[in-house]
């Protein structure tokens, strides 16, 4: 009788496991299909700050057994962006990760895109008009008045400064209206003497600096949204004295030793490995609705029930202290990856 009971029970078992399988498998899977490839698109793909984002994007794609495929354009080119757009395209990927160089011509190619079934979330840079999916981001506005914080307290009261810019570019539009902003409502008697548009190139940013210099002998420190200016402009305070402050966004190698030597006084560093990683979740899950069973209308109207309008992936402020943290050599030989390069 003990036995029976003991085959009964193992029957049982076997039964209740068939069936939990069954229904695992009829079960939509956190899994990409065979040869399900995503793509990330930048412009100035040489650029440092894309590396740690395509990093742990291209994590987050092992994880779900994808794959990925970094590029865009090397020239800070919106058409030429637009055209490495429209390559991506013609492959017919499972989705594009997207920092648009400018808003508004991405609007039209973007929406082409949603059309085809292929969902773009756009990072660090928006299209906030066109049909996106998401936005990936450390929020533009919390990050120049954080530099314009730790600017304002370094260079003291009644401090005369200077701003360099890429106008157009909606996330470095972001920052420098920004720092201003709170220049004015936490620093009151400060005051703005100069700014100059580089595009991010450090030859523009050195002779723009130098002329600065020579209109403002009183310039306490010079703001810039990205990490390429800050180069150029460090090196025209450092051949007259060395007294200005610059304030930058982004890092990489050369800004890093420049903040270690104090030629560069600190940067505000977006989270750039978070952005990539919740950029490719984003991504996976705008590309398979069939995960998502929201309490809406999604069904009745045929949308994609996935949205998300803005995610901040957050930031850090980079001094002398903690610099070597951000280094992308060391980060990758800790990781024993290729980085860009598979």
């Amino acid at each position: 009788m003990k036995k029976f009971k003991t085959v009964v029970a193992g029957l049982a078992f076997a039964a209740c496991l068939s069936s939990s399988l069954q229904a695992a498998e009829s079960t939509p899977q956190f899994r990409c299909k065979p040869g399900e490839t995503y793509y990330m698109n930048v412009m100035v793909t040489g650029v440092e700050y894309w590396f740690p984002v395509y990093e742990m994007f291209k994590q987050a794609a092992h994880q779900f057994g994808c794959k990925t495929v970094y590029g865009g354009t090397p020239a800070y080119d919106v058409n030429q962006q637009l055209a490495s757009f429209e390559q991506i395209l013609a492959q017919k990927p499972a989705g594009i990760f997207l920092h648009p160089m400018n808003p508004d011509p991405f609007i039209e190619p973007i929406n082409r895109a949603a059309e085809m079934g292929i969902p773009v979330v756009t990072f660090a840079a928006d299209s906030p008009n066109s049909k996106r999916v998401a936005y990936i981001t450390s929020d533009n506005y919390r990050e120049g008045k954080a530099a314009a914080d730790e600017l304002g307290k370094a260079m003291g009261k009644g401090a005369e400064f200077a701003v360099l810019e890429n106008p157009g570019q909606d996330n470095h539009d972001r920052r420098v209206s920004s720092f201003i902003a709170e220049m004015k409502t936490a620093f009151p008697d400060s005051k703005l003497v100069a700014r100059a548009a580089t595009n991010q190139d450090p030859s523009k940013a050195y002779n723009a600096v130098l002329s600065m210099l020579q209109a403002n002998p009183n310039l306490k420190g010079i703001f810039m949204p990205e990490a390429s200016s800050a180069i150029g402009a460090a090196q025209a305070v450092i051949e007259n004295g060395g007294k200005v402050k610059v304030m930058t966004v982004d890092v990489n190698a050369k800004v890093l030793d420049m903040i270690k030597s104090g030629q560069v006084f600190g940067a505000i560093n977006p989270n750039q490995g978070i952005q990539g990683y919740m950029g490719f979740i984003t991504l996976f899950l705008a590309a398979h609705p069939e995960l998502i069973d929201p309490m809406n209308d999604a069904k009745r109207s045929g949308v994609n029930p996935f949205s998300f309008p803005i995610l901040d992936n957050g930031y850090a402020v980079v001094t002398k202290d903690n610099a070597d943290d951000f280094r992308w050599d060391a980060y990758l030989k800790r990781r024993g990856t290729k980085g860009i390069n598979e």
